[in-house]
């Protein structure tokens, strides 16, 4: 009898993974190399900045800030339980890492999730990342620009594999995000010293 009281759990434990039925918490943001090269080659070289608001376009469901799903797994946020909050905090980190934040500096970045999207198919997977940021400097908007990355990938039959893969390359969309934000030079020219 005892023995039957610890496999039904276990079995259960196996189908889900199997069915994909998981919660899967992406990684903290964590600073790139190549970011950090870019805030340091910036010319005009950037001032002082704080990070402000980030949020969910208020027009989108709030579940999308909450989470993604891909084969019935749910990849959720670490940073405030939202995606958007997320964001900032990629943003923050990368700024953190070049010395450029200060919670009295007058330049400030504001962001808005407009869209987000994870779909893991048999055959190709893909991912997508929309938001708007903006730059305000003693409220006078010096940046507003929605940006948008995507990416595609082979997306296996196998749930064990492809729902992994799958956060992972959501993941790495706000990266790729804040990548390109930095690659802007209208937003580097924003956040110039002045």
């Amino acid at each position: 009898m005892r023995a039957i009281n610890w496999i039904a759990p276990l079995s259960l434990s196996a189908v889900m993974l199997l069915a994909g039925c998981m919660q899967i918490p992406m990684h903290a943001p964590q600073p790139s190399v190549e970011n950090l090269a870019k805030l340091r080659r910036a010319d005009p070289p950037p001032g002082k900045v704080e990070i402000g608001r980030f949020s969910l376009d208020p027009s989108q469901p709030e579940g999308m800030d909450r989470s993604v799903s891909v084969r019935g797994s749910t990849v959720t946020s670490p940073v405030k339980d939202s995606m958007a909050q997320y964001l900032g905090e990629a943003l923050r980190v990368e700024l953190q890492s070049a010395g450029l934040l200060d919670p009295q500096a007058n330049t400030i970045i504001s962001g808005t999730l407009l869209d987000s999207t994870l779909n893991g198919p048999i055959g190709t997977g893909n991912a997508s990342l929309t938001a708007r940021f903006v730059v305000k400097r003693s409220e006078a908007v010096q940046y507003d620009r929605t940006l948008h990355v995507d990416s595609t990938w082979d997306s296996p039959f196998v749930g064990a594999i492809a729902i992994p893969e799958a956060a992972r390359q959501y993941e790495a969309l706000y990266r790729k995000l804040i990548g390109m934000l930095l690659n802007d030079e209208s937003f580097i020219k924003s956040l110039a010293a002045r």
